[in-house]
């Protein structure tokens, strides 16, 4: 191995004579690949032996025995002669678990993953075309998807340049176990790398024109070009020989500008136009410019005809005060003194009584008052019985209304029905009077 390097730094130092013009001697960053051999056995060998005695007997692993691979290398000069080496291979093999480990030798060949984080000791710069290296790091392994290992790397290579920072590495790399479950074993690899991108070319300086020979004023603005910032354009001394800026560019400059940071009009001094109730809508174009509202009313607020405090797009009765609970719309008690209490059915059916009907005509006046009014009509009993016979009972309850309603010319595409049976009661079940009370029908507004 002694001789092998030898010859191979003395080969390097022939080829020295053929080696590029200098360009870069730091490594710029490279991107490889290389096909790998995985020699699995041949280490161990050593190890219980010894290098000269496995040479002798000729029993160094066949290439036919080993395991072939591929590995991304990802390459970067640290210094002109030290370079970063990052790689991911991967290979089939059958892994050889020492004894120590409590797992046995693989019988298949399985994926094995390598990781390996290297530093690369090159003995001459990129500039020759041969350099040998030395190599040394760190690696992680994981075999199967199961089993997790660590190593060392120590070797050694040849990188021959291709051109153009392109180059053709050959290593030979020795990774003796660290963790429990690696093994020692041995990589032989060649492959190419070429840079990420291309050198950057070498910025020329071009030395400064000699001076006019007379001095000129270009845009006659009385300011010397030497002097003059903008010697092209006509300034004042002020700003060096510049006109006077216009910083948020809306043709009014800085000094007129009582905005000069926000574009605005020549009318309002360079300020954009006022809006005064910050609602959105400029004053020009706001028809109530002291009052915040909404641009689809030019600026004004959505109205509340009826003044009931909830406006004419959320008020489904928007002429006829009401309260925000009951959308806008007047309660039925407080202004058609209606009384859910007088809604009643003859015990056990959905047959409403006479005075229930004469209640209910309270209802009507009010669909009939506010023509755009959806009611959902909701039925409830006691819990005298079973949801079985309950539900079905509450929603014939809630329906004969309904129909009841039909019957005085309110539109069916106003009316809903639900029955909920006993499941919410407004009273204690446990009375008379409170199952009374809980043998009802409520109206609810639809939106």
């Amino acid at each position: 191995m002694k001789k092998f390097l030898f010859s191979l730094m003395l080969f390097a130092f022939a080829a020295n004579s053929f080696a590029q013009a200098p360009k870069s001697y730091k490594k710029n960053p490279s991107l490889g690949l290389s096909f790998f051999l995985n020699d699995m056995n041949t280490a161990e060998k050593i190890s219980k032996s010894s290098l000269s005695d496995i040479l002798s007997k000729q029993q160094w692993t066949k290439i036919q025995e080993m395991t072939p691979g591929l590995t991304l290398q990802y390459l970067d000069g640290l210094t002109e002669n030290i370079d970063f080496a990052g790689s991911l291979g991967g290979t089939y093999t059958k892994y050889a678990f020492y004894p120590k480990s409590g797992i046995a030798p693989s019988v298949n060949a399985k994926l094995l993953v390598e990781a390996d984080a290297n530093i690369n000791v090159k003995l001459l710069t990129d500039k020759h075309v041969l350099v040998p290296y030395l190599t040394l790091g760190v690696g992680a392994s994981m075999y199967g998807g199961t089993y997790f290992a660590a190593q060392g790397n120590t070797g050694m290579g040849l990188q021959v340049s291709l051109g153009e920072g392109t180059m053709l590495n050959t290593q030979f790399l020795y990774r003796p176990a660290v963790s429990v479950l690696a093994v020692n074993h041995i990589a032989y690899s060649v492959g190419i790398a070429s840079p990420l991108k291309e050198r950057k070319a070498p910025v020329l300086v071009t030395p400064p024109p000699p001076p006019p020979p007379v001095e000129k004023d270009t845009d006659g603005d009385g300011i010397l070009d030497k002097d003059d910032k903008c010697p092209t354009v006509a300034g004042t001394p002020k700003y060096q020989g510049c006109p006077i800026p216009d910083t948020d560019g809306d043709g009014i400059n800085d000094e007129q500008d009582k905005c000069p940071t926000v574009k605005g009009i020549a009318k309002y001094q360079g300020c954009p136009i006022p809006d005064t109730d910050g609602d959105g809508v400029n004053d020009e174009e706001d028809k109530c410019p002291t009052v915040a509202g909404v641009a689809r009313l030019q600026g004004c607020p959505v109205p509340d005809t009826d003044g009931d405090g909830v406006n004419d797009e959320e008020d489904k009765c928007p002429t006829v005060k009401g309260s925000a609970a009951n959308f806008g719309c007047p309660e039925l008690k407080e202004k058609y003194n209606f009384s859910y209490d007088k809604v009643k059915f003859i015990t056990g059916s959905a047959i409403l009584t006479k005075p229930s009907k004469v209640e209910l005509n309270k209802v009507v006046l009010a669909l009939n008052e506010n023509p755009t009014l959806k009611v959902k009509i909701e039925g409830h009993t006691d819990n005298t019985g079973t949801d079985k016979i309950n539900i079905p009972l509450a929603i014939k309850r809630a329906n004969s209304v309904k129909t009841y309603f039909l019957s005085k010319k309110v539109a069916a595409a106003r009316l809903m029905t639900e029955g909920f049976g006993s499941s919410k009661p407004m009273a204690d079940n446990a009375t008379p009077a409170g199952r009374a009370q809980n043998r009802r029908v409520e109206f609810k507004i639809q939106e």
